[in-house]
């Protein structure tokens, strides 16, 4: 895929964005960063303080248990849907004329929950994979082999 100059490029996990700005051409790509923001989650197990709750059957002696809440995993839910309305902000104000996604697996279904109807239609392409920790140079190029 190519990336056209002055499209932006969104990539993100659930703990970090970055959003680049091609300053080069489709052949020869250039990502500048133009924002970088990082979240900071602690563990579930240090987040919670109690045990997982116990549910009784009304006819019986049989018990149910709940599953614990994932503290950590709502945490980066949360940043994704932050992230979603970063970018519907910057769409709506001219700034993001085409878009990129680049996000993990389960950061992008949660990204594409909160899309905004301008955030999709400047939407070129998405790609599923973690590359939150990598250079720019090494992102342009598995987009472009996309």
């Amino acid at each position: 895929m190519d990336i056209p100059h002055n499209a932006h490029v969104v990539v993100i996990d659930g703990r970090k964005l970055l959003l680049f700005k091609n300053e080069g051409n489709p052949v020869l790509p250039k990502l500048s960063m133009v924002t970088h923001r990082e979240q900071d989650s602690a563990a579930t197990h240090d987040q919670g303080s109690d045990k997982p709750g116990t549910t009784y059957q009304s006819v019986g002696s049989a018990r149910s248990g709940y599953e614990q809440t994932d503290f950590h995993q709502r945490d980066e839910d949360r940043f994704a849907a932050d992230a979603a309305e970063m970018l519907k902000r910057e769409v709506l104000a001219g700034r993001i004329e085409a878009l990129i996604v680049v996000a993990a697996p389960h950061t992008l279904g949660e990204l594409r929950k909160y899309y905004h109807a301008a955030v999709e239609k400047r939407l070129l392409g998405e790609i599923a994979k973690d590359v939150a920790g990598r250079p720019s140079d090494e992102i342009a190029a598995l987009i472009a082999s996309n």
